[in-house]
């Protein structure tokens, strides 16, 4: 036996169930714009990142603090008093240590590249 169509069986609503029905059908459109209002402005936002990165130059050395530049070495001088003789050097990560004797004391002067300049003048002489 052939079934009915089902558009021919249904009743139409009560006046109170057709206005719930359209309230809901309204906030189902208003909810879905304010969805798509949002997605694009996050990828508005992604799309701004993206083209406002600025270019950092290439890092060839990091280490102990301060950074050199790929495109050019890191230029520096360590102001050395007159008359040091320097005996020694060593390099422990930014810092430069020149051993050696000034008018035959021995000295050591400690360099550091991340602040260019000398950060300590020590005496080395014997204990008492």
């Amino acid at each position: 036996m052939p079934q009915p169509d089902i558009e021919d069986k249904e009743q139409p609503l009560d006046p109170a169930m057709e206005r719930i029905r359209q309230k809901m059908v309204r906030l189902q459109l208003i909810s879905g714009g304010i969805l798509v209002v949002c997605f694009m402005a996050v990828i508005a936002a992604i799309v701004y990142k993206i083209s406002q990165r600025p270019e950092a130059p290439a890092i060839a050395a990091t280490s102990g603090g301060f950074s050199v530049p790929a495109d050019h070495p890191l230029v520096a001088t360590a102001a050395l008093p007159r008359g040091f003789d320097i005996q020694q050097v060593s390099l422990s990560g930014s810092q430069v240590l020149f051993y050696g004797a000034l008018n035959g004391t021995p000295k050591l002067f400690i360099f550091d590249l991340s602040v260019g300049r000398i950060i300590a003048d020590v005496t080395v002489g014997q204990g008492r």
